[in-house]
């Protein structure tokens, strides 16, 4: 309805809307509790494995949102990589992957996503203006004014829960990202380490065929003395060709890991390892990567997987307060103050001011169950976010353990297969200064040459095992650890 009023009664009027939209902000929204961790107060300690878990210490309180932030930042990079080479990759898969550039993307998506949503608990106000020509009518009507259109006034907190829930569903976008930036830190780690080692390998094969070779060379002089056999001289040279496979096999997987490493980086495969430290140097060594764990309560806020799956959890959480507001009424208000008047001339002058007013109220009565449904719907939802979270924590429970264990098993498995290539290196020495003696026979000497090739392959493999095993703990405790051994 449309009726003249003075400029007085405006204030009264507006004073009156804000008191309404004030009522609002009532929430259905269920109280949200973190569900109990699914897991023991420490991790699980192997036997013969090392401890390296700290005295165990108050279970952390959930970060406010400045700490969370902070803490996001301090873990976007780590340090306990020494090699230089290594953080300029490391810098470079930060700066180009594509995979990151995607995660970004769907955070800024996210976050445009949470403003609209934000932005409807917000009244919409226009300026506008109308002229009316009836087709029977010589008349016409003008109007001009300021319109509020179909505002819904939150009182059962529906705007205000839909809006939590993209503000949730928007953290979890960031975590992801951060999970992403570990991911590619860990993968750069893991890529470095199989391209060294593949390298080392190759290095090796060619060792062993250049020392291969001058056994045959040695063996062609003794059989032209009559000092061996043909027979012996065809065993050598058996042995050159199986180095000859082991190195064209060797080659292939360096090439492969240069390529993956490359990609990763943007680097060419010469750029990559370009000044980078052959895998038998001490930057390769014991310490290389060792950490502390910290206690299994320390994951809810340090793993940016279960932290996102928590938020996904409080955004359905939310997403049930909706579905309750829906069974209750919905207060619409449209309103319009300006001027009006029959003729256009006329618009501005005194006695022209125009107030419409039109509340509206809809309940609902029947649905066919809608609401029903979708409330049901939101509660199955929130049950599978509470799995989800449960099982996120589970899971990386479990890779710290195995991650941890395999530290220090792995440490110990480089020193036993370094003392057993030890032995066999003296193995193979004595056993050629025999056969060079006449004590033994050549069958004793191949024996011992493909023990030792065995040991010094099976030496680079633990230690790029253990190598990759920091990168995997890296991962697993989500970042940088809070203390480093």
């Amino acid at each position: 309805m449309t009726t003249p009023s003075k400029t007085r009664r405006r204030p009264a009027i507006l004073a009156a809307v804000c008191g309404i939209s004030l009522l609002s902000g009532c929430s259905l929204t269920p109280l949200y509790e973190r569900p109990a961790a699914p897991i023991p107060a420490s991790y699980p300690v192997t036997a013969g494995s090392l401890d390296t878990r700290p005295a165990a210490q108050p279970a952390p309180q959930p970060a406010s949102g400045d700490e969370a932030a902070s803490t996001i930042r301090s873990t976007a990079w780590c340090t306990q990589f020494p090699d230089p080479v290594l953080r300029r990759l490391i810098a470079a898969a930060l700066e180009h992957n594509r995979d990151l550039k995607l995660a970004a993307a769907r955070v800024e998506e996210a976050r445009a996503l949470h403003g609209t949503q934000s932005a409807s608990r917000l009244p919409t106000v226009t300026l506008e203006g109308t002229t009316t020509h009836p087709a029977k009518k010589n008349e016409s009507a003008h109007q001009a004014g300021f319109t509020l259109s179909a505002y819904e006034l939150d009182f059962f907190g529906k705007a205000e829960s839909l809006s939590d829930a993209a503000l949730h569903e928007y953290l979890a976008t960031e975590q992801a990202q951060r999970a992403a930036r570990i991911g590619v830190v860990a993968e750069v780690v893991r890529s470095y380490v199989q391209e060294r080692a593949a390298e080392s390998r190759v290095a090796l094969a060619r060792r062993t065929i250049a020392l291969r070779t001058a056994a045959v060379a040695l063996l062609t002089r003794r059989v032209a003395a009559g000092a061996s056999s043909l027979l012996e001289l065809e065993q050598a040279r058996s042995l050159v060709g199986s180095a000859d496979i082991d190195l064209i096999e060797q080659q292939l997987v360096h090439a492969r890991a240069g390529h993956a490493l490359a990609l990763l980086t943007g680097y060419s495969d010469a750029e990559a390892t370009k000044d980078a430290p052959p895998f038998t140097a001490p930057a390769f060594g014991a310490g290389w990567g060792v950490t502390r764990a910290g206690l299994p309560s320390e994951l809810l806020m340090a793993r940016p997987d279960i932290v996102a799956a928590e938020q996904r959890l409080q955004a359905a959480n939310a997403q049930i307060g909706a579905a309750r507001a829906a069974f209750f009424p919905s207060v619409r208000l449209t309103a319009m103050g300006g001027v009006a008047s029959g003729e256009l001339n006329n618009l501005f002058t005194p006695g022209s001011g125009a107030l419409q007013f039109v509340p509206q109220v809809s309940l609902p009565i029947f649905d066919g169950g809608r609401n029903r449904a979708n409330l049901d719907l939101a509660q199955a939802r929130e049950s599978l976010a509470v799995i989800e979270y449960e099982r996120a924590i589970q899971t990386a429970f479990r890779e710290v353990s195995d991650a941890l264990d395999g530290q220090a098993l792995l440490d110990r498995e480089v020193a036993a297969r370094r003392a057993m290539h030890e032995v066999e290196a003296r193995r193979r020495t004595m056993t050629m200064n025999r056969y060079l003696a006449g004590a033994v026979g050549y069958l004793e000497v191949l024996d011992a040459e493909r023990s030792l090739f065995a040991a010094d392959q099976a030496l680079l493999d633990a230690r790029r095992a253990r190598l990759e095993n920091a990168a995997a703990l890296y991962r697993a405790l989500g970042g940088c650890p809070s203390t480093s051994g």
